[in-house]
């Protein structure tokens, strides 16, 4: 919808009211937008702690224990430390995105922030190779577990390293990312899964050294963290970004955005 203005809902509980214009003049948020923005914070903060006392009580609290998944089809050991696709619902929703018509057989992946592996198994059943890296050790280690344990460690190489570090000099056909979307500096390697002050920044800048030239990356966002920073990055980086899916539950949105190089600038996407 060309000419519209729109407020993106990842906006998010910490970050500021950001138009987007997609005819690139500036325009000021009425009323009604103003207050669907306030509003929805609060309460997503209040259904998440409804839902953080729930968790309690089926034992879903216990992050830092070892603990057997399941995610569609296949088996994940998700160990101390390491971020769990099923708790937070990120990573068994980006890998149920993943399928032979995204990935074909001769890709060569990239997952960025592998964690316990999920999306990287997800990938390696349709792809030619793998790499999953991350900078949590712990998650290396878990990642080499679970490929073993779904017998997909043929074609997955597991590096450990920060963002595009462990890949240098390597291109790709399609990278996927479920980032630490939340602003703020991390408390130890658990927390690396949720929050930095630098990665939109340095992965947006990286990208497009590593993706072949009609390559692609799919990036994971949620409202529960500050989403703009990342689609601004992209956008000084005249990345073309387009939404592929998205999924609403009572207290969070999820948006799975694919990025695209462009010979120019860019056109401003419609981001919601």
């Amino acid at each position: 919808m060309a000419g519209r203005n729109v407020v993106h809902p990842l906006a998010g509980a910490g970050a500021n009211l950001v138009m987007i214009n997609l005819t690139q003049q500036e325009a000021t948020p009425s009323a009604a937008d103003e207050l669907r923005v306030a509003r929805l914070p609060l309460l997503a903060r209040l259904i998440g702690k409804a839902m953080a006392m729930g968790y309690r009580l089926v034992g879903k609290d216990r992050y830092d224990d070892f603990r057997l998944e399941r995610v569609h089809e296949l088996r994940f050991i998700v160990i101390p430390s390491v971020f769990n696709p099923k708790v937070p619902r990120t990573g068994e929703f980006l890998a149920s995105q993943i399928n032979s018509t995204l990935v074909q057989r001769d890709c060569e992946v990239l997952d960025m922030g592998t964690g316990s592996g999920v999306c990287a198994m997800f990938a390696a059943k349709h792809a030619r190779r793998v790499v999953a890296v991350d900078i949590n050790p712990a998650a290396v280690r878990c990642t080499g577990i679970n490929a073993l344990l779904n017998q997909l460690e043929h074609k997955i190489d597991v590096r450990q390293g920060d963002l595009f570090a462990p890949v240098a000099g390597e291109r790709f056909d399609l990278i996927l990312f479920n980032p630490p979307f939340v602003t703020g500096a991390p408390q130890g390697d658990r927390d690396r899964a949720w929050r930095s002050n630098d990665v939109a920044e340095r992965f947006a800048a990286g990208l497009g050294d590593h993706l072949k030239p009609a390559g692609s990356a799919l990036v994971l966002l949620s409202t529960f963290g500050d989403g703009l920073v990342f689609l601004n990055e992209f956008q000084k980086q005249s990345f073309e970004i387009s939404v592929v899916a998205e999924r609403r539950f009572v207290n969070e949105r999820l948006t799975l955005f694919r990025l695209r190089t462009s010979a120019g600038v860019s056109p401003q996407p419609r981001l919601s």
